[in-house]
């Protein structure tokens, strides 16, 4: 299996210690990957150092060696407990509003990144959570495709094309056809986090590619049953790591 590399909640107020130090591991083995910008930043779990002037100009530099950039929301802002299509999270910056009112969050949060010179059609959801009304205002605006949902190739709904997500990280490193999408955040990573990662990109150096090479893969058509499949493969893993947080936290009890 191929995999591409996403990076979520890039900000001028993020980590910047690890995001650098994971920037210069995906350097090392040449991986270009895609990352989630957020236009304007209002999630104060996202704010870890002093907003950087010169955030703007990096994420150019980023672009000019091959990295991918994704529309990350808006402000990333919490606002529903409404998981959406795709259940990961019983939260969201989207789904659950009224259509008008994520026409104009969506089409904000665009304007911002061309404030910035940035343009682009690809979206990240905060969360992972969207509705239908999501995906028609995503097309409404311009943009062609959504890095979410499960499956081994990039598959069309709704009049985009999904790239999808890896449902359980070892999976991805089996010997099997097909694409799929490793997600990182680097808030807070540490450095044995760094280290293992390190190891994991060298074991498996010849399953990585850029983002750029995951676009240009054909979409597969999707029907009713797949969506139901990816549902429920979605509810299960939120479930799955529900269960697992609270058993950790009476542990630590």
């Amino acid at each position: 299996m191929k995999i591409a590399v996403r990076m979520d909640d890039i900000t001028p107020d993020m980590d910047w210690k690890s995001f650098l130090k994971f920037e210069k591991l995906l350097d090392k083995y040449g991986i270009a990957p895609l990352i989630g910008v957020v236009p304007c930043n209002r999630d104060t779990n996202l704010m870890r150092e002093a907003s950087r002037v010169e955030f703007w100009d990096y994420v150019h530099k980023l672009t000019q060696k091959g990295w991918c950039v994704a529309q990350h929301g808006c402000y990333h802002q919490y606002t529903t407990k409404k998981a959406g299509i795709f259940p990961l999270n019983p939260f969201s910056e989207f789904a659950g509003l009224e259509k008008e009112k994520q026409k104009k969050l969506i089409r904000d949060g665009k304007e911002m990144l061309k404030h910035h010179g940035i343009e682009t059609d690809i979206f990240m959801a905060p969360g992972h959570s969207f509705d239908e009304n999501t995906l028609e205002v995503l097309k409404e605006s311009g943009f062609r495709y959504l890095t979410d949902g499960f499956g081994d190739a990039p598959y069309e709904r709704g009049g985009l094309t999904f790239f999808p997500i890896s449902v359980k990280r070892s999976d991805c490193f089996r010997e099997k056809e097909g694409f799929t999408t490793l997600v990182f955040h680097t808030n807070g990573m540490s450095e044995e986090e760094i280290e293992g990662y390190d190891k994991m990109f060298a074991a498996h150096r010849d399953q990585f590619i850029s983002y750029r090479e995951y676009l240009k893969q054909t979409p597969v058509k999707r029907g009713w049953i797949g969506q139901k499949k990816e549902w429920s493969l979605a509810t299960a893993k939120r479930v799955t790591v529900r269960l697992i947080a609270l058993v950790r936290s009476k542990s630590a009890q």
